[in-house]
């Protein structure tokens, strides 16, 4: 299992935790954010330039997530714009990723070296919102598919924040959140998306935008959220609450469009569904196979008429049925390293009970372990 970080107090301190008990995967993160950028013509002082254009984004959204990056850079011994690097990441990407490399990718790499950044030699994602039981509730999930040298990387924040409220996600050490849920039953979960109009302007980063969701209480205060911010790039954010509601936020420089659940299912891959997106979508690398899982995961949910439990849904994440373009993803050893996708996590989460049950590995070599929101956990 990842390694479980506790974290409390005020915003610096819960970073400068952060960084410090995460120092090592926060170093992971670095070299595979370095090599990832270089891939893609972007060396890893370019890369931080750009990540500074994001503080003020940040700071105005929330002041105190603002620190805590602070924190984190204080904690792992790094320079502020190297942790911005990390949360900005989706949005420094330029959107051809995951397509061919930059043709200037070694030189990129030379200079990268030359700095000290070691070579460490979306991310495909499926989120599913389900009607649970007699009263309303919900169950959200996802196989994180993304870098599997980045597994290495991966840590479960428990976070408390000032005024008390909780938080749990699985997340990048260094970055702020990616897939979680909170005390107040609302869940998040990410699917990366692109378009033409990604990188033209600084926006709210999507892994602080997941953290500040994490502070809310219902889908409709995070699409209210969400809808409010500035976005820089393209992402899915699939969010459930335990009231039952649940809603696909697609988040573009062109603004927010909000898609609704179908007879009490909502699933979401890597491409665009609603009209506005979809028109400005980049072209997508063929090995993304987004549209092959998105019709496989809502063939099985239309299999199980509407009554599902939290192993039907694992199964479900667990299906290969579809080779290489299946859910349950195992890396392409034929591709660069750079663009060898693979399911890394697994996750499925009880948003009533605050449960959230995680695979560590690709879910079908592996068993799911339940962490309960705010226990103290030992690994």
């Amino acid at each position: 299992m990842f390694p479980v970080i506790e974290v409390e107090g005020d915003a610096f301190v819960r970073g400068r935790l952060h960084g410090t008990l995460a120092r090592s995967r926060i170093e992971r993160s670095i070299a595979t954010y370095a090599r990832l950028f270089a891939y893609c013509g972007i060396d890893w002082d370019d890369a931080q330039r750009r990540a500074a254009g994001y503080q003020d984004t940040i700071g105005n959204l929330d002041a105190e997530l603002l620190e805590e990056i602070n924190g984190i850079a204080a904690g792992a011994g790094r320079r502020i714009d190297e942790i911005l690097a990390l949360n900005a990441r989706t949005e420094i990407l330029p959107p051809s990723y995951p397509g061919e490399p930059s043709p200037h990718w070694e030189r990129v790499q030379e200079v990268n070296r030359g700095a000290g950044i070691p070579d460490w030699g979306e991310c495909t994602a499926i989120a599913v919102q389900l009607p649970s039981g007699v009263t309303r509730s919900a169950l959200l999930a996802q196989n994180w598919d993304w870098l599997g040298t980045q597994r290495e990387a991966l840590v479960l924040l428990q976070v408390q924040e000032s005024d008390g409220r909780r938080c749990l996600t699985l997340t990048e050490a260094g970055m702020l959140a990616k897939i979680g849920l909170n005390d107040r039953g609302l869940g998040v979960c990410l699917n990366l998306m692109r378009s033409r109009r990604d990188g033209q302007h600084p926006g709210v980063p999507v892994h602080v935008l997941l953290r500040a969701l994490l502070k809310r209480g219902s889908v409709v205060d995070a699409v209210q959220l969400a809808s409010s911010a500035t976005h820089g790039a393209s992402s899915n954010i699939l969010c459930a609450d335990r009231g039952g509601d649940a809603a696909a936020l697609e988040l573009s420089p062109g603004g927010v469009e909000v898609l609704h659940p179908a007879d009490g299912v909502l699933c979401h891959t890597n491409h665009f569904l609603m009209p506005a997106g979809s028109a400005g979508e980049a072209p997508r690398a063929p090995t993304l196979s987004t549209e092959e899982r998105l019709a496989r995961i809502e063939a099985l949910a239309r299999g199980h008429r509407g009554s599902f439990t939290v192993d039907d849904i694992q199964a479900m994440l667990r299906d290969e049925s579809e080779g290489a373009k299946s859910i349950c993803r195992h890396p392409d050893v034929a591709l660069a390293r750079e663009a060898r996708v693979e399911t890394v996590a697994s996750v499925v989460m009880e948003l009533a009970a605050g449960v959230m049950h995680v695979a560590p590995d690709v879910p079908s070599k592996v068993a799911y372990k339940a962490i309960a929101l705010g226990a103290r956990v030992t690994v």
